[in-house]
């Protein structure tokens, strides 16, 4: 083959090429892709796989088609109370509708994120604006980022992005906020403790009282018993003594006298004046010996 004839084709073979692969284009998993034709949107219906178009013609714009996630610059918002409260959030989203991102945003991250920071940041300030600062802290949270996604997916829609999940990282208060809230909530917790403290000084009293009650009864129980027990020795002591008594009467008498004398004269001074022939000192003059 003639030199001139094997670049011939050699070239024609480049050209094939060429415009095959400009012929060609492919579209992943993870992909939104439009295609245009002379600079008009001709397709939207992409699927993900290889695909033909004209070259010089048609041209393709590829878009991630995955959550991305957007940092919300902090923002201060009104609560219902007419407190300013600081908050700090961040939003997932993706491209669902390749045509209107590219329409509303001309297909550019940057101007949907400033779009999407704007609605989120009014869907939080009419939310803050109907709770109080305890709700927005506490678990009332949740519900109202669901609500709030909920209505700021009515305006993604109109860009071509759909929100998956808004988030609060964290709300802080201005300082003169902080303050106010935390004698609120020293206040409200001495006011707690107060009330505990004095239930439980009605608890202690009532225990106390069913404690003295009950003492007094085993007090009582207990004098009853002793008197009980007291006068059954002594019934039984006087029967003894009778028993004893009757066995030798004269006896009894004696040592009943020496008891008796014993208990009288204790101590080495004890004057008692008597006559000698009473019936005291019996045992002494002998009339009773007798």
């Amino acid at each position: 083959m003639p030199a001139n004839s094997r670049n011939f084709v050699v070239a024609l073979l480049l050209l094939v090429i060429v415009i095959g692969a400009f012929s060609m284009y492919r579209v992943g998993q993870w992909e939104k892709a439009l295609l245009f034709r002379l600079g008009e949107i001709v397709r939207t219906d992409i699927k993900p796989g290889l695909h033909f178009k004209i070259p010089f013609v048609n041209n393709v714009r590829k878009y991630d088609a995955r959550i991305l996630t957007l940092d919300v610059d902090p923002e201060r918002f009104l609560t219902v109370e007419k407190k300013n409260v600081i908050v700090d959030s961040f939003v997932m989203w993706r491209i669902v509708d390749a045509g209107r991102y590219y329409t509303t945003v001309l297909g550019d991250e940057r101007h949907a994120s400033q779009r999407l920071e704007q609605i989120i940041k009014d869907g939080m300030r009419g939310q803050f604006s109907k709770r109080t600062v305890n709700e927005v802290v506490s678990g009332v949270r949740d519900e109202m980022m669901v609500q709030l996604t909920a209505d700021a997916n009515v305006q993604a829609r109109a860009i071509g992005i759909e929100i998956v999940d808004v988030r609060v990282k964290r709300v802080d208060l201005p300082a003169e906020v902080s303050n106010s809230v935390f004698r609120r909530m020293q206040a409200e917790r001495a006011r707690v403790a107060k009330e505990f403290r004095s239930q439980g000084a009605e608890e202690a009293e009532k225990i106390r009282a069913e404690a003295d009650r009950k003492r007094q009864v085993i007090i009582a129980n207990a004098y009853r018993d002793a008197q009980q027990i007291r006068g059954q020795g002594d019934a039984r002591a006087a029967e003894i003594y009778a028993e004893a008594y009757g066995k030798d009467k004269d006896f009894y008498a004696f040592y009943r006298s020496l008891q008796a004398y014993q208990q009288s004269f204790q101590k080495g001074n004890d004057v008692m004046l008597l006559q000698p022939d009473g019936e005291f000192f019996e045992f002494f003059n002998g009339t009773k010996a007798k």
